[in-house]
């Protein structure tokens, strides 16, 4: 990920909404609120556009940052927000919370990396501390994936958010080995040379994030919903089609204004490799993505393994999305 964190969290306090726009009568008054146990960040940017054009549509948005996406869920589950960014298949399970995902943003793409002055392979991790995002995250159920394959056991896993606070650390010497997105790992070669390693991975096919909300909210609220997920789905076909399109729309809609000139300058960068990758899923999700899911968090110990025919409505509701498909 590049959230660009220390650069941006001057900027955000609490809730930030979006640009308003003129809504029309016939809308509902409450705003749909998006919680985001982050900050914006250029990997942000194609989310920040589909509300853009959601409320365009007449369907008011606002987004909320949070300190972690573990206290996002928890504002979905208390009301204080409707639609959460996450993948939260192991607290649904563990809580039995009406939580349900409705449309997979991004598929799982990181990058295992190691400070070759240290490491160079999976076995040298064993007994080693490796650094991930957060907790329940992606980047934990992959790393916690990889200790079982390879048969090792981390000494420990600190939790640091942010893929470009994580390359910053490694850059600086206090973390040799952790986990970061493309762009993070861009600038890691780049700064570091052969300094940093990717350690291979194979056979992966999970949800990085996903969007989600209570069943009353997706079912009280579904006409609503189904207009954001439309545009959701334009959007990402117009990026997979043209990934520059999104430098163009964020100047359109004057998203993030206050991003620095280097995370301008990834933009374009980030959001071609996000479509050559397959990063940004066309379809919004499909019900072998549950499965796959399930399969890829049961290996990383973070929800039992499936038996039999997975009741994929325990996680997802594709209502929504079948609904915006016709």
């Amino acid at each position: 990920m590049i959230e660009i964190r220390s650069k941006l969290l001057g900027l955000i306090a609490g809730t930030v909404a979006l640009a308003v726009t003129e809504i029309p009568a016939q809308a509902q008054d409450a705003p749909i609120r998006v919680a985001m146990g982050d900050i914006a960040s250029v990997e942000s940017l194609g989310l920040l556009v589909a509300m853009e054009r959601t409320k365009e549509r007449g369907v008011p948005m606002e987004l909320t940052f949070f300190n972690s996406e573990d206290v996002a869920t928890q504002a979905i589950v208390g009301g204080q927000a409707d639609i959460g960014v996450g993948a939260p298949y192991a607290f649904i399970e563990n809580s039995q919370a009406p939580l349900r995902m409705f449309y997979r943003l991004s598929s799982l793409l990181f990058f295992p990396v190691v400070n070759t002055d240290y490491y160079s392979s999976w076995e040298d991790l064993d007994g080693q501390e490796v650094t991930v995002h957060s907790r329940g995250s992606g980047t934990e159920a992959l790393m916690r994936l990889m200790e079982q394959q390879h048969g090792i056991e981390y000494s420990a896993i600190s939790y640091v958010p942010g893929a470009e606070v994580r390359a910053g650390a490694m850059l600086q010497g206090t973390v040799k080995a952790s986990i970061v997105d493309s762009s993070s790992f861009r600038l890691l070669t780049e700064q570091g040379g052969d300094k940093f390693e990717r350690l291979p991975i194979e056979g992966v096919n999970a949800t990085d994030e996903a969007l989600y909300g209570s069943s009353d909210f997706l079912n009280e609220r579904e006409a609503d919903v189904v207009v954001f997920v439309e545009e959701l789905m334009r959007t990402w076909a117009e990026i997979n089609e043209n990934p520059e399109i999104v430098a163009e729309l964020r100047t359109q809609y004057d998203l993030l204004p206050d991003l620095p000139e280097d995370a301008v300058n990834d933009i374009v960068p980030y959001y071609t490799g996000a479509a050559q990758d397959g990063v940004l899923p066309v379809s919004g999700g499909e019900p072998e993505d549950v499965v796959d899911d399930l399969n890829f968090l049961a290996a990383a110990g973070q929800v039992d393994a499936p038996e039999g025919d997975v009741d994929i409505n325990a996680y997802w509701d594709f209502d929504l999305l079948n609904a915006a498909r016709n």
